[in-house]
């Protein structure tokens, strides 16, 4: 049996070509696009209302006309508010953002900020990453004589809200490759059209940076143009001509190292995330608009001191819940709702995805609102649907959105009792039909095999993200010749397996101290840059003991257990049937397999699923 050899010249080693074969490339024109994704087709033939809209900001712009543009607090809403004022600024309107405050305002436009806008002569409004639920407000602008652009990408109304202009996902045709935009790839969609309709490339010239930020932190999914858009625009970014972006790297310390959708996620949109949670947005907005050095470098330095205060805030909070989960024992809730009035609102979240972490149960913490309200975070394993739950408790909560992974919700703080007795049940009726956590490698890997050439190959399929998660690999038998714990609770080990040693990083590690001698170990690979060296690192999801029983491979919700003997292949079903397949060498590619439908699509498709698995295939 032949193992897909016409794939080898792309290029790609059998451990990569078996991660995309398990997230269904598995022909080369699939692989292709994924390399090499299309170009964008013409916005206007997706999005229906965006000739309107570019027709009403060239008057803006051709008139010097005072508009407002309304973001959100997090990072898609301040750099998708910052895109759209640096691109208006050049082509001659005078945008000013209005961003609310998240204690004070909460999520989207309100009436009042309308009220405000329109006493202070504004005329045109533009929406971005919210608005098509802000009906009361855009009622009120009708009232008051502004025009709204609306673009957002949340989740559409059944009625149509008075605007003049919407620019949503949803809107364009089935299958469309704008289909996945966050709010700041949509505002890159009206930037982009207003600056063609304009004939000025220079206006444009740095909204694909924060197109690139906004998109990641997000965590839009990576396909379509946000693919597209995101391998032209990420290789510019350690370059960046945004005084504001070239600050933020100085103060994460990233002056050495490329810049790519990891690093974007875990260095730089945290430092931009933090201001939203616990400071004034227009801090971010005026620093990715600045073209100031100095007054960049001072903004940045105020980013990153806000940055500090949340992660301190973080483990402070952290440590209470922990505490208050731990001291219930074996008792605690399925579902995890803890309360403390004092704890910030803006924070929450995070750590409510931390204890989800730990524990693998639905959890909500709540922090005083006053007047006898309480405001909640929500976080979910997978398999428990978040907004859902939420409105299955509709009756007793103030108000709640969300989505099956995250919400959050305002209850009286009498009806917590209540709330968290419903939840309860929803939680235990979740918990005895998941199925128990596991942990999923995609392709196994041998030690000797991680080298340059490996990780060179592994970029080509960046960036990774919603959709396209950064690739899991496992080793097995591997030996430990070296363990360290490390400050905050990390654990770093030095691997042998055979001649080939690798460094492994475990962070936040809960398992103990005590590791068997020769382990199984499932992991990400990152590039550790220190001193001007660098070198491959195993940043570890789970260590197991090594064992010789049969893995279990899930295929069309069938269960086979595979396993090597000798050069071997041997696949067993539920029904106890065996198949053999043999590897008569690494030099020809082809698994001899004994059975006989041993030619059948699907028998070939699980012998070379499990082959790789088991890493025989050549």
């Amino acid at each position: 049996m032949q193992l897909d050899r016409d794939l080898h010249d792309l290029g790609l080693s059998e451990p990569i070509l078996a991660l995309l074969q398990r997230r269904g490339f598995s022909s080369r024109e699939q692989i292709e696009a994924l390399l090499t994704p299309a170009e964008a087709p013409e916005a206007k033939d997706h999005f229906p209302d965006l000739p309107k809209a570019v027709k009403r900001l060239q008057k803006a712009c051709k008139q010097s006309e005072a508009l407002a543009i309304c973001g959100d607090y997090d990072a898609d809403g301040m750099t998708s508010t910052a895109l759209l004022m640096g691109v208006l600024r050049q082509l001659g309107a005078q945008p000013r953002a209005a961003i609310p405050s998240r204690q004070d305002d909460g999520y989207g436009l309100n009436a009042a900020m309308v009220e405000q806008l329109a006493a202070d002569g504004v005329r045109l409004l533009v929406t971005v990453d919210n608005g098509v639920s802000a009906r009361e407000a855009l009622e009120r602008a009708q009232e008051l004589g502004l025009e709204v652009i609306v673009t957002d990408h949340h989740t559409l109304p059944s009625e149509r809200p008075p605007l003049l202009a919407l620019v949503h996902p949803a809107c364009t045709p089935e299958g469309s490759p704008y289909r996945g935009l966050a709010g700041v790839g949509l505002a890159f969609v009206v930037a982009r059209a207003l600056a063609q309709a304009s004939r000025s490339k220079q206006a444009l010239a740095m909204a694909l940076d924060l197109f690139c930020i906004g998109t990641i932190a997000d965590m839009a999914p990576l396909e379509g143009v946000n693919r597209r858009w995101l391998m032209d625009g990420l290789p510019r970014l350690k370059h960046s001509a945004l005084p504001g972006l070239q600050a933020l790297q100085q103060v994460a310390g990233l002056d050495e190292a490329p810049i790519d959708a990891g690093t974007v996620g875990f260095q730089l949109a945290p430092r931009i995330n933090a201001v939203g949670r616990l400071g004034d947005p227009a801090l971010v907005v005026e620093l990715l608009t600045t073209a100031d050095q100095d007054r960049a470098l001072e903004l940045a330095r105020a980013c990153e001191n806000l940055n500090r205060q949340r992660r301190e805030l973080c483990d402070a909070i952290e440590a209470e819940a922990r505490a208050l989960a731990d001291a219930d024992g074996q008792q605690r809730s399925p579902f995890l709702l803890l309360a403390q009035g004092h704890w910030h609102h803006g924070v929450i979240g995070i750590v409510a995805a931390r204890l989800v972490e730990r524990f693998n149960a639905p959890v909500a913490l709540l922090a005083s609102e006053g007047e006898g309200r309480m405001r909640a975070s929500v976080r979910a394993p997978k398999g428990f649907a978040v907004d859902q739950a939420l409105q299955q408790c509709s009756d007793l909560l103030e108000r709640h959105g969300g989505h099956p992974a995250a919400g959050g919700f305002t209850v009286r703080a009498e009806r917590v009792s209540a709330l968290h007795e419903r939840l309860n049940r929803l939680a235990q009726q979740w918990r005895e039909q998941a199925e128990p956590p596991g942990v999923a490698p995609e392709a196994l890997l041998r030690l000797d095999q991680l080298g340059r050439s490996f990780w060179q190959q592994l970029q080509r399929l960046e960036p990774f993200g919603i959709g396209h998660p950064t690739p899991m690999f496992w080793s097995s038998c591997c030996s430990i010749s070296q363990q360290r714990e490390l400050r905050g609770g990390h654990l770093q080990l030095t691997l042998r397996q055979g001649e080939a040693t690798a460094r492994a990083i475990a962070w936040r590690w809960q398992g103990g101290s005590s590791l068997p001698k020769q382990v199984d170990v499932a992991y990400q690979l990152r590039m550790n840059r220190w001193q001007g060296e660098e070198r491959l690192q195993l940043e570890l999801v789970a260590i197991r003991p090594s064992t010789s029983e049969a893995l279990v491979l899930q295929r069309h919700n069938r269960s086979y257990w595979v396993q090597r003997d000798g050069e071997s292949l041997v696949i067993r079903n539920a029904h106890g049937e065996e198949l053999r397949g043999r590897s008569p060498g690494e030099s020809d590619g082809d698994l001899s397999v004994d059975h006989p439908q041993a030619e059948h699509p699907y028998v070939r498709a699980l012998v070379l699923d499990a082959a790789r698995a088991l890493g025989m295939a050549a």
